[in-house]
């Protein structure tokens, strides 16, 4: 029982993490706002994002071998994959901001300059995108657990 509360605290917690980086990466990819300093801290947030992600992916496998209903439980169940696929379509669409992201701070190493609005604002359209596929994932998460 306090295995079970604490992976799911973990998990919850994971994806909270997940939620608050991915908020800030969208409130700081405006083409108003970009500076040097927002260009370096993109990326930063960016990789937090990615470590909070992969820690909710551990977190939720471990809930599924070590929790209480037992992994043939969950893997039967179809809202299982449908969290999974939102997951993964969600961890695709992160790379090529990334991408970006990693762009615009090595540019700024080399002596460049700042990118694009066009830039700026793809990389928004992407973030938003996963920003508003996210909250589908404890949708399904809701019903799973009913």
């Amino acid at each position: 029982m306090t295995l079970e509360a604490l992976l799911a605290y973990a998990h919850i917690l994971a994806f909270l993490t997940m939620v608050v980086f991915l908020s800030s990466e969208a409130a700081l990819c405006r083409v108003e706002w970009l500076n040097e300093a927002v260009v370096r801290r993109l990326a930063r947030v960016d990789l937090v994002y990615g470590l909070s992600a992969g820690a909710v992916l551990l977190t939720g496998l471990a809930r599924i071998y070590f929790g209480a209903k037992g992994s043939g439980w969950y893997w039967s169940h179809p809202l299982l994959h449908l969290k999974l696929t939102l997951f993964v379509v969600i961890g695709l669409l992160s790379i090529r901001p990334t991408l970006m992201f990693l762009r615009w701070r090595r540019a700024l190493d080399a002596g460049g300059g700042l990118p694009d609005a066009g830039q700026v604002r793809r990389a928004r359209r992407m973030v938003m995108v996963q920003a508003h596929l996210l909250p589908l994932i404890p949708l399904a998460a809701v019903f799973l657990a009913r």
